[in-house]
């Protein structure tokens, strides 16, 4: 908790550096802009989404981050080439819902992968048809993805990962002050997320590439061995030798999973920052 208080302090600091300069009478409007980018973030952005946070912790979360940002906006509105402040309207609440989105819905990729990797592995492990209730989506879901997703969670708050994204978040509002997202580019961003889905499937067979390799030279040796000798009972061999292999070899990729993690996160925020000021762009050539 020190270090989201170390990165909000860092930009309200920044912020109410040049004091004459920050135009106070929109606060409300601005503060209002700020929940609305930010609570859509919450609802999808990995980690933060999780249903093991209770609704009013996320709702108190949000408040304080917000009201800890409004001079960011109050800065950026006074700096501007008007100094007008911050003006509220429908467009501009429905421009941070689209800012908000484009982050959640970006991040909310790398849970996707880390789903489809889990199915991958227990469908080779032969626990396809072990389910559980999944908390995140309420829906069920196989045991090796739950366990996958609870171990990429682990990794973003160990790596700090959390933080990252509270950081991009706080300097998307000098990149984009509130209210001024333009509503025609999320044409374009759609044209680009939707192919992204398919860059975590890939994604998801990369991870689980290594355990993918060896159950099926088992399954190859198995067969093999029985066209050599058939006499031996190697069908109820295959099973346990799967299943004992593929974990040895997943808890030993272990050690790559931090870093293969991290830089899809980084690389999935690197596209979200990119959309938003290319449709910041594009909405300033139109």
């Amino acid at each position: 908790m020190n270090c989201y208080g170390t990165i909000l302090a860092e930009a309200v600091f920044s912020a109410i550096a040049e004091p004459a300069r920050v135009n106070w009478n929109s606060m409300a409007s601005a503060m209002a802009l700020v929940v609305v980018r930010v609570s859509v973030m919450v609802a999808l952005a990995p980690f933060f989404s999780g249903k093991s946070f209770p609704a009013r912790t996320k709702a108190a979360f949000v408040l304080l981050v917000s009201w800890l940002l409004v001079p960011v906006v109050a800065a950026a509105a006074g700096n501007g080439p008007n100094g007008q402040g911050v003006s509220l309207s429908f467009t501009g609440l429905l421009g941070e819902v689209a800012v908000g989105a484009i982050y959640g819905l970006t991040l909310s990729l790398l849970n996707e992968m880390l789903l489809l990797a889990g199915q991958i592995v227990g469908l080779q492990f032969s626990f396809s048809l072990v389910n559980l209730l999944d908390p995140a989506s309420e829906i069920q879901t196989p045991l090796m993805g739950d366990l996958f997703q609870l171990m990429g969670t682990l990794v973003i708050i160990t790596a700090g990962l959390d933080r990252i994204l509270l950081a991009s978040m706080v300097r998307s509002l000098r990149a984009v002050p509130p209210g001024s997202f333009p509503l025609s580019a999320m044409q374009g961003t759609a044209k680009v997320l939707v192919p992204m889905l398919s860059g975590s499937f890939f994604a998801a067979l990369e991870l689980a590439a290594p355990v993918l390799a060896a159950t099926v030279l088992v399954e190859i040796s198995v067969a093999l061995l029985g066209k050599i000798s058939p006499q031996l009972p190697v069908i109820s061999l295959t099973i346990p030798l799967k299943t004992l292999i593929g974990i040895a070899l997943l808890i030993g990729s272990l050690a790559v999973w931090p870093r293969f993690i991290e830089a899809r996160f980084s690389g999935l925020l690197d596209v979200a920052e990119k959309l938003i000021a290319q449709g910041v762009a594009a909405g300033g050539r139109g």
